[in-house]
């Protein structure tokens, strides 16, 4: 497999300081990376406003942990299916037409990632969400356990505090 370098504007300077050793892209090879990481990419804010709209989101959301992970705390509407058993499970569980959102634990987790390369694989449409399951908590939406849904406060250092959205 080759790699190529991104267009940048300019040769790399062996005096710049580390964030310009290697200079920006240019602002069309810019364009087609962000453009494209989001096609592949969501995040928990989006997933949790397009599930709360009232409305079929467009997509099924797939918890890819264990069964021991997900009795622990999933993301109410999710239906689970680990990654191992997506082979078996996905073509009877699944929608070819319905993209698929997969999480797992968190960004330190490739778990959501093999999963969306499983289901990609099958020929699924699919994103992952950045920041599984970890993000969603920090940013105080509801889980589902089997005590019932529960809700953390939203940590100030992930999202907003409040009814106001972080802009984004």
């Amino acid at each position: 497999m080759t790699t190529t370098q991104p267009d940048t504007a300019q040769a790399p300077s062996t005096t710049a300081n580390a964030v310009l050793r290697v200079p920006p892209a240019t602002p069309a090879a810019a364009a087609a990376y962000f453009g494209a990481s989001l096609a592949f990419h969501t995040d928990p804010s989006d997933v949790a406003s397009a599930l709360a709209s009232g409305e079929d989101p467009g997509f099924v959301l797939i918890d890819s942990r264990s069964t021991e992970s997900w009795d622990q705390g999933h993301i109410p509407g999710a239906l689970h299916l680990p990654t191992a058993l997506i082979p078996t499970q996905a073509e009877r569980l699944l929608d070819t037409s319905v993209p698929v959102v997969t999480y797992c634990w968190g960004p330190a987790c490739n778990g959501g990632t093999r999963a969306a390369l499983a289901l990609a694989e099958l020929g699924y449409q699919v994103k992952e969400m950045l920041g599984g399951i970890e993000y969603w908590i920090r940013e105080g939406f509801e889980v589902e356990t089997s005590q019932g849904r529960q809700r953390r406060d939203t940590d100030p250092l992930t999202a907003p505090v409040g009814p106001d959205n972080c802009g984004c």
